[in-house]
């Protein structure tokens, strides 16, 4: 190979070495479905004086294009690709929100990173990672009284009660059954920590201390009163908005249903997430 080739190939590979590096080397995602908890985990790890977790940021939603010829041609020529032009973004991102915040670290709970957990550990291959679990049949419910707030008069008037029931139950099940499958995918293959949410409810000391220790950060009281923080807006597409988390209290969860109350729909998932037998 000629010298000006060899020249031009190392200066390529060490862009690329370069664009590789990350500016949060190690951010911490929560995995979860939609209606777990992930708003109440967020605004108490948020109370942490060195944890930055902000509201919802729908990375797998942001996409970066190339438009024309020579865009494509200049980025090849860097050795750079679409996605990762998109990782550069990403990482951009949560460098200006953990810089904006003064703290250290930075967690990110967007329920739809479930779907993108091999992008993300692409981007972040030293981010860790918190499954966060809550009873499949309780999701399934308080997802379902979102999707009745969210329809109109006249869709919630064809039928009767049961009929109305029914097709919320199987909207609800449309969209949780692969979020659930996905968070199942990313634990198998995923190194992290797993966090009941009925345990956070019920323990919140101990569970924020096991948390603290697996982000190598020393526990502190004040998260167990999250809402004596500023924790940002809550509102639709930034995370939970409803009474209970507005609270601003950790508030006990409910009792768990038995085997017989769960639908055939859910019964494997219980059995993955270790509530059934």
């Amino acid at each position: 190979m000629a010298m000006m080739e060899r020249l031009e190939l190392n200066a390529v590979n060490d862009v690329c070495d370069r664009s590789s590096v990350r500016l949060v080397e190690s951010p911490v995602f929560v995995i979860s479905t939609v209606r777990s908890g992930s708003t109440l985990l967020r605004c108490v790890l948020n109370a942490h004086s060195e944890l930055h977790a902000g509201h919802e940021l729908h990375l797998g939603d942001l996409q970066v294009r190339l438009d024309t010829d020579p865009a494509v041609t200049a980025m090849s020529a860097l050795g750079i690709s679409s996605a990762e032009l998109e990782y550069l973004l990403w990482d951009r991102l949560l460098d200006r929100q953990l810089k904006n915040s003064g703290k250290n670290v930075l967690v990110e709970k967007t329920p739809g990173n479930a779907y993108i957990w091999k992008r993300i550990a692409e981007c972040w291959p030293q981010a860790r990672y918190i499954f966060l679990l809550r009873h499949p049949l309780h999701v399934l419910e308080s997802l379902v009284e979102v999707i009745r707030e969210g329809a109109t008069e006249e869709q919630l008037a064809v039928g009767d009660a049961d009929e109305v029931a029914a097709r919320l139950k199987r909207a609800a099940l449309r969209m949780l059954v692969p979020m659930i499958e996905a968070v199942i995918e990313a634990r198998d293959n995923l190194p992290g920590i797993t966090v009941r949410y009925e345990d956070l409810t019920a323990h919140p000391r101990i569970v924020t201390q096991r948390i603290c220790e697996f982000l190598d950060v020393p526990w502190e009281a004040g998260m167990l009163d999250y809402g004596s923080r500023e924790q940002g807006p809550y509102q639709m597409f930034l995370g939970d908005w409803h009474e209970k988390i507005l609270s601003g209290v950790i508030q006990p969860h409910r009792e768990l249903p038995s085997a017989d109350d769960v639908p055939e729909e859910l019964l494997a998932y219980c059995k993955a997430f270790a509530y059934l037998p």
